[in-house]
C-alpha cells in the first residue's frame, strides 16, 4: 500500500474525566481500516483539574499506541509510502521511526461543521476525507463512540472487542459494497 492516513479519535472510559484515544490508520482511496490501537490519555482543558483530583495522575499512553499500530501495519505498507496526518507535532517522529523512507505529509486540520459532527468539515474539500469519513462512520455505527450517550465504555477491552468486530464489518461488507 502506497498511501495511508492516520489520526486519533478521542472517546471516554466511563466518564469524561478518563479519556481514551483510538489511533486509526486507513488506506487513503478505499477507506479500508488498516488497524487501530486504544490508549489511555490524561484529561485536557477544564476537566484536567477534576480528573487529577478524582482519579489521580493518568499517564499518556498514546505514544505506545502509535508505536504498536505502526509496528503491526509496517509489513504491508510500501517503504516509500505517502503517510498523511494532521499537524500534531508528535506524529512526525513516530512516522520517521517506523517509515524512514516514507513521505510524511501534514495537513492543517479543520473545525467540524455542526456540534456532534466533529469529523464532518465545513470546508468544501477535506484533504483527510478518507480518515475523517471513517471516523464519522465509527461514531455513527458504534453507540459507545457517540459524543452524547449513556452507552459508555466501561472497560477498555470491551471497546477493543467492539472495534474489532466493526473493523471486520467495515472492511468486508461496507467497503466491499462500495467498491462493487
Amino acid at each position: 500500500m502506497r498511501e495511508l492516513q492516520f489520526d486519533d479519535l478521542e472517546t471516554i472510559e466511563h466518564t469524561k474525566l478518563k479519556p481514551l484515544s483510538v489511533t486509526l490508520a486507513v488506506e487513503k482511496h478505499t477507506r479500508r481500516i488498516l488497524g487501530f490501537e486504544v490508549s489511555r490519555m490524561p484529561a485536557k482543558g477544564l476537566l484536567s483539574k477534576n480528573a487529577l483530583k478524582k482519579y489521580g495522575p493518568r499517564i499518556d499512553k498514546r505514544f505506545e499506541g502509535r508505536d504498536r499500530l505502526f509496528r503491526r501495519i509496517k509489513d504491508f505498507v510500501a517503504k516509500d509510502a505517502c503517510i498523511e496526518s494532521d499537524e500534531n507535532p508528535h506524529y512526525l517522529w513516530d512516522v520517521k521511526r517506523h517509515f524512514p523512507d516514507g513521505y510524511h505529509h501534514t495537513l492543517k486540520g479543520q473545525r467540524g461543521c455542526v456540534t456532534g459532527q466533529g469529523e464532518l468539515k465545513k470546508i468544501g474539500f477535506d484533504p483527510l476525507f478518507s480518515l475523517n469519513h471513517t471516523c464519522a462512520m465509527l461514531r455513527a455505527n458504534i453507540n459507545r463512540l457517540f459524543r452524547k450517550t449513556w452507552c459508555t465504555t466501561k472497560k477498555i477491552h470491551g471497546l477493543i472487542d467492539h472495534l474489532e468486530i466493526y473493523v471486520q464489518f467495515h472492511n468486508q461488507v461496507l467497503i466491499k459494497r462500495h467498491a462493487d
